[in-house]
């Protein structure tokens, strides 16, 4: 079969399925808002075992990190991801998913070459934007005075 690109990319829209975009948001939405649903009732759970607010966020965040990375680990993290869809990027839970998923991907490689090496295939970009964009605008607001 041999096609031209644009024989192909007929090919391929007439083949494709139509999403379903409107079941798509709202699943994406209630999966995102139930993520942090549970993010506050841990809060307020770390709160009321005696943390002050500040700690009880913290300790949020690493039980939110620890809960998405056991998650990603028993492949069902994947299987919420495919029902919620983007829901699941809510930032904390999504970075630690996209650390987590390649470590296990590429653990018959080896702890140095695979698992280290390619743990932060996906997350590695989004710390260096980060930290350059906190760089630079942190540079621009030194240089504005504020």
């Amino acid at each position: 079969m041999d096609l031209s690109p644009q024989e192909y990319q007929q090919y391929v829209k007439q083949r494709a399925q139509k999403s379903p975009l409107v079941k798509d948001v709202v699943l994406a939405f209630v999966i995102g808002g139930l993520i942090c649903v549970l993010g506050q009732l841990i809060q307020n759970g770390w709160a009321a075992a005696g943390l002050n607010q500040e700690d009880a966020g913290t300790a949020t965040s690493c039980s939110l990190v620890l809960l998405s990375a056991l998650l990603t680990g028993l492949n069902l993290y994947n299987k919420i991801a495919r029902f919620g869809g983007a829901g699941t990027l809510v930032p904390i839970t999504g970075f630690a998913n996209a650390v987590v998923s390649p470590a296990i991907d590429f653990k018959s490689e080896g702890i140095v070459t695979g698992m280290a090496a390619k743990m932060f295939l996906v997350a590695g970009p989004v710390i260096v934007f980060g930290t350059l964009a906190s760089v630079v605008y942190g540079a621009a607001l030194m240089l504005m005075g504020g």
